[in-house]
């Protein structure tokens, strides 16, 4: 049985107050969405801990939340810089013509002419569009524009078919 690929879903910043609450930096859409996609496993100093029943809310500045078993401010601040992760399979699935960047990588990419430009690395925001790096012979970063450079997504082939140049 192979392990569940995990998604890294926020990082924690810090002890907030002194009972025991965290300050916690979301890489979800929204922020909140971090508090419903549980259990976490917590990622801190080369040790992993699994944890259930994280509860919280948004602030203006990011969510605080607390976890069972962190009681005051010394033991919310000892988890400062953790890893937040969580199970691919707890995240609801996407809506037609939306991914997860985690299901995109590996995949194999094809220009055009049926040239294999290489496999999905990983994949990066711009703020004006999302890059795909692509590695083969040679690193290629192709923007993730449906239409324009991405033409089809075919996971069952684990393919995604793309107009590029494979000189470029």
């Amino acid at each position: 049985m192979t392990e569940e690929r995990r998604i890294l879903l926020g990082r924690v910043l810090g002890a907030f107050g002194v009972r025991g609450e965290l300050k916690i930096l979301s890489h979800t859409d929204p922020e909140s969405a971090l508090l419903r996609y549980q259990p976490w496993t917590l990622v801190h100093g080369g040790a992993e801990r699994v944890v259930e029943g994280a509860k919280g809310r948004v602030t203006a500045k990011g969510v605080n939340a607390t976890l069972p078993g962190v009681e005051d401010r010394d033991a919310a601040q000892a988890l400062a810089g953790a890893e937040i992760w969580a199970p691919r399979s707890v995240l609801p699935k996407p809506k037609p013509g939306e991914y997860y960047w985690v299901d995109l990588e590996g995949m194999d990419v094809v220009n055009r002419e049926g040239i294999a430009l290489g496999r999905v690395s990983h994949l990066f925001d711009t703020g004006s569009n999302h890059v795909m790096v692509v590695a083969g012979e040679r690193e290629r970063l192709v923007p993730f524009v449906e239409g324009d450079f991405v033409l089809k997504v075919d996971f069952d082939a684990r393919r995604i078919d793309v107009d590029w140049d494979a000189d470029f």
